[in-house]
């Protein structure tokens, strides 16, 4: 009888044996990758409570890295991964953290660096069933999904940002679904994040960064 790798098991949204430790583990990475510019240059995993004690036996180290390479749950080339990495160079580094147990037992930190030298830190959780939830992004707590579309723009907490960002989306057709404000405190740093219904069209991060408080905005399609 020929030997069958659980990564040649194909759910039908996911590759690998299970949807918290593999699917969710991809979507989280998946996402993050959609929030920094290409390419990128090194990334870092550390993992928590589950993630931590069983991240090689169910295959969440590969599912994780073929997040980040931007393949979705389902993309066969999660299999694959550690080589392709290594094809394009991109250094990466597992660490478990089981020493810190007040967060969800399904959680991951990724730090990410780009060719630039631009660093971002993305923590997601796996809820199960494949669903996800993105709750920091550079240690500022933010709460998506990724089910939706969304735009995600850092800027300083100043009045009128916020009027221009809906002010931009209206006038380009978006319908929001939700919109959320998340800052580091006031006159600092806040990251708002505006889920659509529908596809977002083209434009719409230089549109926005006309204002001089809007620092970086990201486009995350579903």
């Amino acid at each position: 009888m020929s030997f069958i790798s659980v990564f040649d098991v194909l759910g039908p949204n996911m590759i690998g044996p299970s949807s918290s430790h593999t699917a969710g583990a991809a979507l989280i990475a998946h996402l993050a990758h959609k929030l920094i510019p290409a390419p990128l240059k090194q990334v870092d995993f550390i993992l928590y409570g589950s993630f931590a004690r069983t991240y090689q036996g169910h295959g969440t180290d590969r599912a994780l890295l073929g997040g980040i390479l931007g393949f979705a749950p389902d993309d066969l080339r999660i299999r694959d991964s550690f080589e392709i990495a290594r094809q394009q160079g991109l250094e990466y580094r597992f660490t478990s953290n089981e020493t810190e147990t007040d967060l969800h037992p399904n959680t991951v930190d990724i730090r990410m660096e780009n060719g630039a030298g631009q660093v971002m830190t993305v923590r997601g959780e796996s809820l199960g069933g494949g669903k996800v939830r993105i709750v920091a992004i550079n240690g500022v707590r933010v709460d998506f999904s990724g089910e939706y579309a969304a735009v995600i723009a850092i800027h300083q907490d100043k009045p009128g940002v916020v009027a221009h960002i809906t002010k931009v989306l209206s006038d380009r057709g978006v319908n929001i679904a939700f919109m959320r404000l998340f800052r580091e405190a006031k006159g600092d740093i806040a990251y708002s994040i505006i889920e659509s219904d529908g596809t977002l069209p083209e434009g719409i991060p230089a549109q926005l960064k006309v204002n001089p408080y809007i620092h970086d905005v990201m486009i995350v399609q579903p």
